[in-house]
């Protein structure tokens, strides 16, 4: 009896078994499937169709640069053996050529082999006149991209490079395939290939709709460790905040971009607890802008004109007063409760990489407005009549503070108005529709235009780029708007200094290293303590995923898909 009951026993043990290891196979046997959910869909998955970020993000989970940008601003090889540079011969040393080596046996999604040939064409498609590629700025300088083998390829400049690295490093320039893409070159050409292009990624595009979601299955040719998903489903759509819930509300999906939401209730939603806000920050900077000319409307065509110097701001040229207004900015509050996740204080405008950051301004950090105030005094900026508003030679200090129309910046607007207004200067608030602000034509939108300046104070964010020298050239004197260039240069502030310009000489010849290091923090410390621009916030891109999934590394220098072949659960 006790057998027959021993029997039935291991029977039963034996069958639960037999049941479990049936779910574990069935379990096994699932398919592995991320979604990302983007609220502004993906239009084409090609960087050179569009200069979009959503587009670039959709072409880089199946296209691939020579090398890409790790979170920190590093140059990393991807389909390059090795990143060339002076020291390893990869970078002349005229500056004048860079040559990659590409990685052995490359293949592209379809079986074909990926050659120096198809580098060599991805530059001939970018620079034709009639594929209207949107990249073309990023192949400037470039006078020639030739093949030396199959695996070698050698770019030439037209003039003394020192930053090489502008072509075919960065999610921006991929590579593309010259036997699918041959026949777009021709002016007419449908080039459809634009939306199922193949790549040597971990994944290759499957099914894509235009401004609705992108399919991806994984790439059997992909040279490195099998990427853990079968299948990956990239939705478009909806809002910002619809797009958070669904991550980490409800965890319907795995990965959410760009949550451009109110900090407070992005911290609710990550309290619940089925997923992480992530940050990544780049060079992107909230500042505010002081015009170094008058923008009195009274002087009509010469209003906000350089003028060669002979049409000062009556006080903001004053940099003691400029100073003061610097000290009075609290900007760890702006950062805290404007921004939240998305922001961080900063004294510096170029926050990275890190190499290139400066530690010479900290102390902005603290707001200090018993010092502004002693500033003011100092120079002689006296309230003579007791109305609050101090005057300088006669003049109230008196301002007129522009930006574009956003909640973010209008309540920033309202705390600077706030701080100035402790140290007896007036405040004047208008926004204008960012369209207009940005992009409006400098002479029918003159008013509304950010570039022609009609205002005493502009706000609103720039970013220095990977390499600072193009941002640095900025602020030279022969960059000044004016009404000769159509005011379509980038020294906004209209500022000039001789001795800032000496030193950008000096930079444009310097190649990458300690020495550029030093020059550039040198130009970026004489700009920043001349209070022309007063930084506020270094703002981040914020996105959000479930717990569940790993791997995950933020990047704002590249794509966010920059690793997606290392994401699993």
């Amino acid at each position: 009896m006790i057998k027959i009951q021993m029997l039935g026993v291991w029977a039963v043990v034996g069958f639960v078994a037999v049941l479990l290891l049936g779910c574990q196979l069935v379990t096994e046997d699932e398919e592995k499937v991320l979604t990302i959910l983007y609220w502004q869909a993906p239009s084409v998955p090609s960087s050179y169709h569009s200069s979009g970020t959503k587009d670039v993000d959709a072409a880089a989970i199946a296209l691939e640069p020579l090398a890409r940008y790790d979170p920190d601003g590093n140059i990393v090889p991807v389909l390059a053996s090795a990143v060339p540079t002076l020291e390893n011969g990869g970078v002349s040393e005229d500056l004048m050529s860079i040559t990659w080596s590409l990685k052995k046996r490359l293949k592209w999604s379809d079986g074909s082999e990926l050659t120096a040939e198809d580098v060599v064409f991805t530059w001939v498609y970018c620079t034709a006149p009639d594929t209207g590629c949107t990249a073309q700025s990023s192949f400037d300088g470039i006078s020639d991209v030739e093949a030396i083998d199959s695996e070698t390829v050698r770019v030439t400049f037209d003039a003394p490079t020192p930053y090489p690295y502008t072509a075919f490093v960065g999610s921006g320039t991929p590579i593309i395939s010259e036997e699918q893409f041959g026949d777009c070159l021709a002016a007419g050409s449908s080039c459809d290939q634009k939306l199922n292009p193949i790549g040597s990624g971990p994944y290759r595009v499957v099914r894509f709709t235009a401004n609705k979601e992108a399919v991806y299955e994984r790439n059997s040719e992909f040279r490195g460790e099998e990427p853990y998903f079968d299948r990956i489903v990239l939705k478009g759509g909806g809002d910002a905040l619809s797009t958070a819930r669904s991550v980490l509300e409800t965890a319907e999906a795995d990965y959410a971009w760009n949550l451009q939401i109110g900090p407070d209730e992005l911290k609710r939603l990550q309290d619940i607890g089925n997923g992480t806000v992530v940050t990544a920050f780049s060079s992107s900077v909230e500042r505010v802008m002081l015009n170094q000319t008058n923008p009195d409307p009274s002087l009509d065509d010469d209003r906000s004109e350089y003028l060669n110097g002979n049409n000062p701001h009556p006080f903001l040229s004053n940099e003691d007063i400029r100073m003061a207004m610097s000290l009075a900015l609290d900007r760890k509050e702006i950062a805290e409760e404007l921004y939240g996740f998305a922001g961080k204080p900063s004294c510096n405008l170029i926050v990275g990489p890190p190499n290139y950051v400066s530690s010479a301004n900290d102390g902005c950090l603290t707001q200090d407005i018993g010092e502004a105030n002693r500033l003011l005094d100092d120079v002689g900026a006296f309230d003579s009549d007791g109305n609050g508003t101090r005057e300088f030679d006669g003049i109230p200090l008196k301002v007129v503070f522009q930006t574009s129309t956003n909640d973010v910046r209008q309540a920033t607007q309202a705390k600077i108005k706030g701080w100035w207004g402790q140290i007896g200067i007036e405040v004047e608030i208008i926004h204008h529709d960012a369209s207009l602000f940005f992009g409006g034509d400098p002479v029918e939108d003159a008013e509304s235009s950010y570039r022609r300046f009609f205002a005493d104070v502009q706000m609103y964010t720039r970013g220095s780029g990977i390499d600072p020298q193009a941002y640095l050239s900025n602020a030279i004197c022969d960059r000044i708007p004016t009404r000769d260039n159509n005011w379509s240069l980038s020294n906004l502030a209209r500022a000039c200094d001789s001795a800032y310009d000496e030193v950008y000489e000096d930079l444009s010849q310097m190649p990458i290293g300690e020495g550029r290091d030093d020059l550039v923090k040198q130009m970026h410390d004489m700009y920043i303590q001349s209070y022309v621009e007063i930084p506020l916030v270094n703002r981040g891109s914020v996105s959000a995923h479930l717990d569940t999934l790993k791997g995950v590394q933020m990047n704002a220098w590249d794509s966010e898909m920059w690793n997606i072949a290392e994401w699993k659960r």
